[in-house]
C-alpha cells in the first residue's frame, strides 16, 4: 500500500497545505466514508456539508471552500484551483491496478510473421496473426485476438478478451477495457426481394493516440474508407460506433450511445449516456448532447442540444400522455376556430368599409 505525505501531494499537484504537511495518507475515499489515513476531495458544493463531519486526514478543495473545511479541526486541507483534476492526478499517483506479467506467455499463439517489440507483453491464450506490428511497451491481455496486418502503437494496453480484427491501426498510449471489439463488420446489406445480401466491409479502423475505450464497446470497420477515432477520444462502456463514423479529437462519449454509419462528430464534443445519432449526419466542434437525446439532423452551431423528456411522477406522466394523444385533434379544432374568427373579422372589416 502506497503512503505519501501531504507535502509531497501538494508539491506534485501544485497546491498549498493548510494543516500538518507531514501527515501521511495511503488511500482515497469519499468524504462520507473516509477514515484516518484517507484523503478525499470536494469538487461539488452539494457535498459541502460533509466537510464538517468527515473523518478524512485531508481534503483537496478550492480556496473558496477552505473556510468550511476549517470548521473541522481534525481535517487538513490541500488547496488548489481545480480539486477534481487534482483528484484525478492523485488517483494516478496512488493507483493500485495490478501490472500484467512481462513477456510472452507460453500459451500465447504468435505468428512467426508478426513483429513484436522486445518490451511488449502478451498474455495467456492470446492469438497474434501474421503481419501484426506490436510496438514498445504494449501490453496484450489474456485471451485477446489481434487480426492480420493490424498495428498497435507503443504503450497501449489491452485488457482481457479483446478482439482486434484485421487491418486495424491503433495509436500510442491507448487503453482498451475488457471485451472491446474493434474492426468487426459494419451493418452493410443490400435488399434483394425479401432477403438481404451482405456487403463485405472493405475498410479498416484507424484509432489515434491517447484513446480510451470502455468494456464491451464495438467500433465497426468501414465499408470502403476507414472508421476514424481521433486523438484523445474517450468512449464509455457498451457503445456502438458504426462503419465510417469519424470522431474528432478529445470528444467524450458516455455509456450505451449508438452512432449510426457515416456520421461525423467534431472535436471537443460531449455525448451523454444513451444518446442515439442517426447516420450520415455532421456534428460540429464543441457540442454537448444531453442524455437520452436522439439526434436526427446536422448540428452546425456549438452549444447544448437535448430531446426527450425528464422523468416525472407516473400519475402526472399518464395525464400528460393523454394530452399528447389529444394534440392532433386540438390542433385541428384550433385551426377551425382561427378560420372562423378570421372570417368574422373580414366580414366586420368589409361592413365597416361599406358604411363609410
Amino acid at each position: 500500500m502506497k503512503t505519501i505525505t501531504l507535502a509531497d501531494i501538494a508539491d506534485k499537484l501544485g497546491g498549498e497545505v493548510h494543516g500538518d504537511s507531514t501527515s501521511r495518507v495511503d488511500r482515497i475515499a469519499t468524504l462520507a466514508n473516509a477514515g484516518e489515513g484517507c484523503i478525499s476531495f470536494l469538487s461539488n458544493k452539494k457535498y459541502r456539508s460533509q466537510l464538517g463531519e468527515t473523518k478524512a486526514t485531508a481534503v483537496l478543495l478550492h480556496p473558496n471552500e477552505l473556510e468550511y473545511c476549517q470548521q473541522n479541526s481534525d481535517v487538513n486541507a490541500i488547496v488548489l484551483d481545480n480539486p477534481y483534476l487534482g483528484y484525478a492526478l492523485l488517483a494516478q499517483m496512488m493507483d493500485t491496478t495490478p501490472e500484467q506479467a512481462f513477456g510472452i506467455a507460453q500459451s500465447a499463439v504468435v505468428s512467426q510473421d508478426a513483429s513484436i517489440a522486445a518490451t511488449a507483453s502478451i498474455g495467456a491464450n492470446a492469438v497474434i496473426e501474421a503481419g501484426v506490428v506490436i510496438e514498445d511497451n504494449v501490453v496484450i491481455g489474456p485471451g485477446c485476438y489481434i487480426g492480420r496486418s493490424s498495428k498497435i502503437g507503443r504503450n497501449t494496453r489491452l485488457w482481457a478478451n479483446i478482439s482486434i480484427y484485421h487491418n486495424v491501426v491503433i495509436g500510442s498510449d491507448c487503453l482498451f477495457q475488457a471485451g472491446v471489439v474493434i474492426g468487426s463488420d459494419g451493418f452493410g446489406y443490400a435488399p434483394k426481394g425479401k432477403q438481404w445480401v451482405k456487403i463485405p466491409q472493405l475498410g479498416g479502423v484507424t484509432i489515434g493516440d491517447r484513446v480510451e475505450v470502455g468494456s464491451n464497446t464495438c467500433i465497426d470497420r468501414g465499408a470502403l474508407d476507414d472508421t476514424i477515432i481521433g486523438n484523445g477520444v474517450i468512449i464509455d462502456n457498451q457503445c456502438q460506433i458504426a462503419h465510417n463514423v469519424i470522431i474528432g479529437e478529445n470528444t467524450a462519449i458516455a455509456g450505451s450511445c449508438a452512432i449510426a454509419g457515416s456520421t461525423t462528430i467534431g472535436a471537443n464534443c460531449a455525448i451523454a449516456g444513451k444518446v442515439g445519432i442517426i447516420g450520415h449526419l455532421t456534428i460540429c466542434d464543441n457540442v454537448l448532447v444531453t442524455a437520452m437525446s436522439l439526434v436526427t439532423k446536422d448540428i452546425n452551431e456549438p452549444g447544448g442540444y437535448s430531446s426527450g423528456m425528464s422523468s416525472i411522477p407516473s400519475r402526472q406522466w399518464r395525464k400528460s400522455n393523454v394530452r399528447i394523444r389529444q394534440l392532433d385533434d386540438m390542433y385541428h379544432k384550433l385551426r377551425k376556430h382561427e378560420k372562423a374568427i378570421k372570417y368574422l373579422s373580414d366580414m366586420q372589416n368589409n361592413n365597416s368599409a361599406n358604411i363609410k
